[in-house]
């Protein structure tokens, strides 16, 4: 009778331990995120695998918001390690985190990308302001001093310079970290050339970014999904149509589809990297602290991806259109990482 209570207690004292700290039983480190650095994630996490003694780790491609949305929901086996993001975390996120007890994360800088306005080399180079750009694509735009609906049909409706073609352009769902970057800083970049609507700002500045953000949705611009490989292959059948994704692809696909011109600048490495490229951001990692020393290999793999051989100026992550951070920044996200330091909101 005493030795079954004993077990009774044992296991009850067990129980709540368990549930006081989530186990993580994987063997194999599970990355979520965005679509534009799923393929530095997925070269990072096969040189882990050849190089180190566990498993590869399983990459999954589901957009920025959509990551950070599974990153959030919990701490143990069933939710991610990490997650890959083209723009920053939002307070509303960390607050999303910290409800289901994920409190302490580590934020990783990977470097920098440009997002691309490109289209088939079988058609010609667009040269395009940053006001071209949301004029063509604004659900609402001011028409003799009054906000209407877009009406805008062809290219050069919105600007007398730019060819008679169709207005159709290719790019991400709202989930989409490319596609929030593209709205701060090309839509709300050329919006607010319209004095008129940049006075809104101050006066009523959620007005001011609605107008700014919102995407037309008559079929001018077509949701695409996560894929932006998939994009690729939509421009090269359809050379009057235009795709917005990470300068990474365009990169990897120059051959077939090159960059337009923004504000007179091209989209190459090295105006991306000196900030002269006007669309221009920063990509991201996050990893869940309390998940190191559950799932093996998380700290070596911070290693491998912050390492000289993948994210150094000649690394192999540069050959595939990774814009690296200067020497110093890459220092200190380096000393950041390896001593686990977590994100303050």
């Amino acid at each position: 009778m005493i030795t079954k209570k004993i077990s009774i207690l044992l296991g009850a004292a067990a129980l709540t331990v368990a549930i006081a700290t989530p186990a993580v039983a994987r063997d194999q480190i599970r990355i979520v995120g965005s679509s534009t650095v799923y393929p530095f994630a997925t070269a990072v996490a096969e040189e882990f695998g050849k190089k180190t003694k566990f498993k590869t780790p399983v990459v999954e491609s589901t957009g920025s918001g959509g990551g950070l949305k599974l990153f959030c929901e919990g701490i143990g086996e069933r939710y991610p390690d990490i997650t890959n993001a083209s723009r920053g975390i939002k307070s509303s996120e960390i607050d999303r985190c910290a409800k289901n007890g994920v409190t302490e994360i580590i934020e990783v800088k990977v470097g920098f990308d440009g997002i691309v306005f490109a289209n088939s080399k079988k058609s010609d180079r667009m040269k395009l302001s940053l006001r071209d750009m949301w004029t063509a694509l604004a659900a609402e735009v001011p028409v003799n001093g009054k906000m209407v609906s877009n009406p805008n049909k062809y290219w050069d409706q919105v600007n007398s310079k730019l060819p008679h073609r169709k207005i159709e352009v290719l790019g991400p769902p709202p989930t989409s970290g490319t596609r929030d970057a593209f709205v701060e800083l090309a839509m709300e970049g050329g919006c607010k050339t319209y004095p008129e609507i940049k006075a809104m700002k101050k006066k009523d500045k959620k007005h001011y970014k609605a107008i700014c953000h919102t995407i037309r949705e008559d079929g001018a611009y077509i949701e695409a999904g996560e894929n932006d490989n998939l994009i690729v292959g939509k421009l090269q059948a359809n050379p009057s149509a235009f795709g917005i994704f990470g300068y990474s692809f365009l990169d990897q696909n120059s051959d077939v589809i090159q960059g337009s011109l923004v504000e007179g600048k091209e989209p190459t490495f090295e105006n991306i990297s000196n900030g002269s490229y006007p669309v221009s951001r920063s990509l991201y990692f996050y990893v869940k602290k309390a998940h190191i020393g559950k799932t093996p290999g998380i700290r070596e793999y911070l290693k491998e991806f912050s390492s000289d051989n993948a994210m150094g100026e000649y690394g192999y992550l540069t050959e595939k259109g990774l814009i690296p951070m200067p020497a110093s920044d890459l220092k200190k996200m380096r000393q950041d990482t390896q001593n686990l330091v977590t994100l303050t909101k």
